[in-house]
């Protein structure tokens, strides 16, 4: 069924993500526009031309005509259809890719200031099936951008921007997924019941139970296999293929039960 994505807090959900990323990139030097993220070839500067390019692609703007055949870090078509906005940009400095950030933010601002609600609801293509509305296009736009936000926080050592409404408007995109991560990514065997606790700042427990297929279940009270608690920016990282359980460990990531099934799930966990 089309998910219905209210628009007021998505607007200003949005903006708010594009001003923390001008608000983290304006001081940059130009060594730590060169500096290598968490994701495969992609720089700081990377991570906001991707922004950029997505954005471009939504105000329906002809994707660029670039070879990215040279690429190495390519593996699909889908990862080579977003490249080809990155390497249009390369050329640029990062504060020349700022400043077409910044364009291109207020035009998508204001873009969604004009819509309607009925607009929001409205069928639209998305990244996750094509039976969707423009509203949850909206909300994986979020999920996205929230994301390459941290990526360039994490590979300048900045502080995680740890805004509620944000995380609660991120979760989401996850949820849907966790039959797949716990039953396909990690393969846990039949009887298995996951618990996900997320400690903060947004406080939420998942069960997830292997029978024949994995689902979420509404009983907290289930005696889990293995119970995986950590923050929920851990939890975005991890299932978002930003890092590896290891460094966590101990920290914002801990495994009770069955401590080896808990470390193949955490190991397996990216979406």
């Amino acid at each position: 069924m089309p998910t219905t994505v209210e628009i007021a807090p998505m607007r200003e959900l949005l903006s708010a993500d594009w001003a923390a990323l001008d608000e983290l990139c304006a001081p940059l030097t130009e060594e730590q526009w060169a500096t290598p993220t968490c994701l495969p070839g992609w720089t700081v500067q990377d991570v906001l031309a991707h922004v950029i390019g997505t954005e471009l692609m939504l105000e329906g703007v002809p994707a660029p005509q670039v070879d990215v055949s040279h690429l190495p870090h390519l593996r699909n078509d889908i990862a080579r259809m977003g490249e080809v906005w990155v390497e249009d940009l390369r050329p640029l400095s990062g504060p020349e890719v700022l400043e077409r950030f910044r364009e291109v933010a207020a035009r998508r601002a204001a873009a969604l200031d004009a819509m309607s609600q009925e607009d929001f609801d409205a069928p639209s293509w998305t990244p996750v099936g094509k039976d969707e509305t423009y509203g949850r296009f909206m909300r994986i736009r979020h999920y996205d951008t929230y994301l390459h936000e941290h990526d360039i926080r994490d590979a300048l050592g900045v502080p995680d921007r740890l805004d509620v409404a944000a995380i609660e408007a991120a979760l989401p995109e996850v949820d849907a997924a966790l039959g797949y991560i716990v039953g396909r990514k990690a393969a846990l065997p039949d009887g298995s019941v996951v618990r996900f606790d997320l400690t903060g700042p947004v406080v939420r427990t998942y069960v997830v139970v292997v029978d024949g297929r994995a689902q979420v279940v509404e009983d907290p009270d289930l005696e889990p296999t293995v119970t995986l608690a950590m923050s929920d920016l851990v939890f975005l990282r991890l299932t978002g293929g930003r890092t590896e359980p290891g460094p966590h460990l101990g920290a914002d990531l801990e495994i009770a039960g069955d401590q080896s099934l808990g470390l193949h799930l955490a190991s397996n966990m990216a979406m």
